[in-house]
């Protein structure tokens, strides 16, 4: 059943909500889910868990959050950046996430931002409506 991206919004705010302790208002679009939300590592488990749970989808974690898998690639990183490589990987593993920003400074400590509310609502908008 397709869902509208205020309706997948709205179920991964109160994933979110329910799995940070954070207040609805916290949860906007352009949120970071550690920076702004305070997720740790861990929380990206259980969060993969909620969405599963409400969209009722199979999300292999790698596909959610693949930037882990990439920062063990030794010739995707140099100097605490991400190389041209890596850059390109992670855009091919990321299609829902907007990376302009990063592109410009591809710093490793900065990939947690690209973990945006918008990104995970796009993803489930890509799992579940196939756009």
């Amino acid at each position: 059943m397709a869902m509208s991206r205020d309706e997948i919004f709205s179920e991964v705010q109160e994933v979110l909500v329910d799995a940070l302790g954070v207040d609805d208002d916290e949860v906007t679009d352009n949120a970071t889910l550690m920076g702004d939300l305070g997720a740790e590592s861990i929380d990206f488990l259980d969060i993969v868990f909620r969405l599963e749970k409400a969209f009722d989808i199979k999300i292999p974690r790698e596909e959610l959050f693949p930037a882990e898998s990439l920062m063990n690639e030794a010739d995707f990183v140099e100097n605490g950046k991400l190389t041209e490589k890596g850059l390109t990987a992670l855009k091919d593993a990321m299609p829902h996430t907007d990376l302009s920003g990063f592109e410009s400074d591809p710093d490793i400590n900065k990939l947690g931002d690209l973990f945006t509310v918008s990104s995970v609502v796009n993803f489930i908008d890509m799992k579940l409506n196939g756009a």
